[in-house]
């Protein structure tokens, strides 16, 4: 009895002793390994009264050591049909980001200064596609704090991005103790206030690598919501750099 105690009590003390990069950095190693990444894609975008528009895509991403690849094209419906978006992601300077455009037949080049804006009238910006690694923000000092949410222990992780042309001032990740993946994430705006919510409501395992199968994006303000669901996903494809490579866009 006596023994089960002290093991609570250090468990609970464990838990306590990371600091919010330590808990960041925890997580994302948990989804790193995969080497690359093939899969397809649902997007529903439901309004604030409810109606759901859904689109299909497939979703090709390359992993580096520190900054990943990812080319992700549109197949229905035919409004965006064959629309496609490439992503460079940086660690030391903003990601460089693409976007083919099939009715004029070119690519845009997505501006720094744009990437808070909205990712094809979803809720997800075009900034929340790439914003991944935790050497992206600075974290605030100190340990992170142990809460409940749905029932679980998870791990409330404060940071901020470091790009100037973020349209976040602070990011609250809440990150599983047992697992170290994220469950929730709140964004707040440029005015800090509450802007969205994403839920991480399911993960697939591969092995040891744990790679998002759905997330629910909800925008506080005005009320639409956004859920990205990966299928049918297969990792190490054996995919190449000249797989990502800017000519493919066309």
């Amino acid at each position: 009895m006596v023994k089960t105690l002290l093991t609570l009590l250090f468990m609970q003390l464990t838990l306590l002793a990371l600091s919010h990069y330590e808990v960041a950095k925890k997580s994302q190693e948990q989804m790193s390994g995969f080497e690359d990444s093939i899969a397809q894609m649902q997007m529903h975008l439901i309004n604030a009264a409810g109606q759901e528009k859904i689109r299909t895509m497939k979703m090709k991403v390359l992993e580096g050591k520190t900054e990943d690849k990812s080319l992700m094209e549109f197949l229905t419906p035919a409004d965006v049909r064959g629309t496609k978006f490439l992503n460079y992601e940086h660690v030391d300077r903003d990601d460089d980001q693409w976007l083919y455009l099939p009715a004029l037949k070119r690519v845009k080049r997505i501006a720094s200064k744009n990437k808070s804006g909205s990712f094809m009238g979803s809720e997800f910006s075009y900034e929340d596609l790439s914003a991944s690694n935790v050497e992206k923000y600075t974290y605030t000092q100190g340990e992170a704090e142990v809460v409940t949410l749905d029932g679980k222990k998870v791990y409330k992780s404060v940071s901020q991005p470091r790009s100037k042309y973020s349209g976040y001032t602070k990011l609250i990740s809440y990150i599983d103790t047992k697992t170290f993946l994220v469950q929730k994430i709140e964004y707040f705006d440029r005015k800090k206030k509450l802007y969205k919510v994403a839920h991480f409501n399911k993960y697939n395992k591969f092995g040891n690598v744990y790679r998002s199968a759905k997330i629910t994006m909800q925008n506080i303000q005005n009320s639409k919501t956004t859920l990205l669901v990966w299928k049918d996903e297969k990792i190490k494809n054996g995919l190449k750099e000249r797989d990502f490579h800017k000519r493919y866009l066309k």
